[in-house]
């Protein structure tokens, strides 16, 4: 069954676009077990809401990929600990006309 996450951050967007770039730089177009991903900006940072395969393709994509890319952006410094909330979310539909990286 897909998992789906919605993750509310509190950080400046620019992390967020700092963060998606980099990302796209190392791990390409095309990301094991993604089948959806958007982010937006909000009132209090940035929101992303992902679709994946699986939780275990989430957690191992953020273990390895985010997690580094979000370290070396900031310095090291790890986030604080109200700065991130994460919500999974069963999918009950998921429909992708055409698969495609646009930034």
């Amino acid at each position: 069954m897909a998992y789906g996450v919605v993750l509310d951050v509190r950080a400046p967007v620019e992390m967020y676009d700092a963060v998606h770039a980099e990302v796209l730089r190392r791990a390409g177009r095309s990301v094991d077990g993604l089948l959806f991903h958007v982010g937006r900006a909000t009132a209090d940072g940035f929101q992303v809401i992902e679709v994946w395969e699986s939780q275990e393709d989430f957690e191992r994509y953020n273990r390895e990929i985010i997690g580094p890319v979000v370290a070396e952006l900031s310095g090291g410094q790890a986030p604080p600990e109200d700065g991130q909330t994460v919500q999974a979310f069963d999918v009950r539909g998921l429909v992708i006309p055409r698969g495609d990286v646009v930034l």
